[in-house]
């Protein structure tokens, strides 16, 4: 197991708790629901927590770890803001893009336990399953929140 892959593989995912931060620092501007707000900013404190112990771990492996968000994250955020603006803060549109990313989100982890554990120590795999269950809990938050919109109509 190399260390540069290792590196690769956690910036990976350190760069997807970027995405999550900016893009629920987006959603908290386009919403005035003040339960999403509460929600979003917890969403923002799982993303920070996970990001501090990779930051940690590929520090501690001697790698730089990545600043910034995807192409992909700019892309979901310009989409999220765009949404916004045509549907003029409506809930069950911010809830689906949530979704959206917080899918994107679920993806990455997996892909990395499926595609690189190799490249993972027994330690890093489980720093990412922990994470994964975190980013889980979320996921599974804001689609309850979205389907209950839809079992309101």
């Amino acid at each position: 197991m190399e260390n540069d892959k290792s590196i690769d593989v956690l910036n990976s995912v350190l760069e997807i708790n970027n995405d999550r931060i900016a893009g629920y620092e987006t959603a908290l501007k386009e919403t005035e629901d003040s339960d999403l707000k509460t929600v979003f900013l917890q969403f923002i404190q799982t993303s920070n927590r996970c990001k501090s112990e990779l930051i940690s771990e590929i520090a501690r492996i001697s790698g730089t770890p990545i600043e910034g968000t995807k192409t992909s994250g700019k892309i979901f955020r310009i989409w999220m803001d765009f949404k916004a603006a045509i549907t003029g803060k409506d809930r069950k549109a911010i809830l689906n893009s949530c979704e959206f990313g917080e899918d994107a989100a679920v993806e990455t982890y997996e892909d990395v336990l499926a595609d690189h554990s190799n490249d993972l120590s027994f330690d890093q795999q489980a720093l990412i399953r922990k994470q994964l269950s975190n980013i889980m809990t979320d996921h599974n938050k804001v689609k309850e929140l979205r389907d209950s919109l839809v079992a309101h109509h």
